[in-house]
């Protein structure tokens, strides 16, 4: 079982390829995308190393290529510039050349920060997302947005910088806990939400199955939200306009994360808590009926997932919305509903409704 998608943006175009049980063939991959074999960068975590290294540094070395590797310590809170700048001072230290890729191999963070550095070292060097979590194989291992987190803001500091190879193990998620495969779930659902209403049914009937880690459904799913991910891309790669899309509950996601502290929450649990306040708002605009929000809160729950979010001042809210990278000078942005994959971009949403939202769905 073996699917590839095409990401087509001309001369940076490249493939995905979902391959349950493939990890170990990583290394023909990269000869087949990069030619003769060269010297590469596995930049990786400390939880994903002792799982995933050996096999991806033998696979590579297999191959002929001469593989060194950069272990980072894991979590939210090490996505910052003091850790890009380890991986700098690796590429440096090597002397990669500009033609000789790096390969990011984890989960969201890992693939952000490896792909900001392979996007600064020497004005931008080829990379390849090999993703092992949920999250990052459905979602941020694609389309090329590459950063690190600041104190005042989330993916504050980055670039758009395209992999040429994302090649997926869905069976690297037997060893991932089920916190995170219940957080990558929710970025499934949101390509239901904003623009696919057969996937979101199709969830709706299958939910146990992927969260099972069955093979077919896993495939389906992650190929399903890679497709709608890529076609967005295409059309959209910097974010001008349709792929704002897809934050969906991401501008109440990222200001949750920053009211209780990067790592505390996972970013899948703020993003779900976050489209259940952006249907929320939806209906309250009247731009929508309790629809979608009872649909999603009911998937959302089966799946594990937090519904609410804990209790802040608004003036709190407000601040650390603010400070989200989608905010438009003083306003801010959200992606509403006018029901289940019917999502568009508002930049006039009333403040009033907004903070009734939060209070709403808020608890002690």
């Amino acid at each position: 079982m073996h699917t590839r998608l095409r990401v087509e943006l001309g001369a940076r175009s490249y493939w995905i390829h979902i391959a349950p049980g493939g990890l170990a063939k990583i290394g023909a991959a990269m000869t087949e995308t990069f030619g003769a074999a060269k010297r590469t960068l596995v930049v990786t975590n400390e939880v994903v190393a002792p799982l995933y290294l050996d096999c991806v540094l033998g696979s590579l070395q297999e191959a002929g290529w001469e593989a060194h590797a950069c272990v980072l310590p894991d979590g939210e809170q090490e996505k910052t510039v003091q850790r890009w700048g380890e991986v700098i001072d690796a590429l440096m230290e090597l002397r990669l050349a500009r033609d000789e890729p790096l390969v990011a191999l984890g989960g969201g963070v890992i693939g952000d920060l490896a792909g900001f550095a392979a996007a600064t070292y020497r004005r931008g060097i080829p990379y390849v997302q090999v993703p092992t979590t949920l999250l990052a194989q459905v979602d941020s291992s694609v389309g090329g947005k590459t950063a690190v987190n600041h104190p005042l803001g989330k993916n504050m500091i980055g670039a758009f910088h395209q992999p040429q190879l994302v090649w997926m193990d869905p069976r690297t998620l037997r060893t991932l806990p089920a916190r995170e495969l219940r957080a990558g779930f929710a970025e499934v659902v949101k390509y239901g939400l904003i623009r696919d209403a057969a996937l979101f049914a199709w969830l709706e009937q299958h939910a146990e199955e992927v969260l099972g880690l069955a093979d077919e459904a896993l495939v389906h799913a992650i190929a399903a939200s890679c497709r709608n991910k890529a076609e967005i891309v295409a059309r959209d790669e910097r974010e001008a306009g349709e792929r704002a899309l897809l934050n969906l509950g991401h501008t109440f996601g990222h200001a949750l994360e920053r009211l209780v502290g990067y790592g505390q929450w996972l970013h899948g649990e703020a993003v779900a808590v976050g489209m259940r306040m952006a249907a929320r708002l939806s209906r309250l605009l009247g731009l929508c009926d309790e629809e979608p929000e009872k649909r999603l809160c009911a998937l959302l729950e089966r799946a594990g997932l937090p519904l609410v979010a804990p209790r802040f001042a608004w003036e709190a809210w407000r601040e650390a919305m603010g400070h989200d990278k989608k905010a438009q000078g003083t306003r801010l942005r959200f992606v509403l509903l006018r029901g289940i994959g019917k999502a568009f971009v508002e930049d006039a949403v009333p403040e009033d409704a907004v903070r009734r939202v939060v209070e709403e769905l808020s608890r002690a």
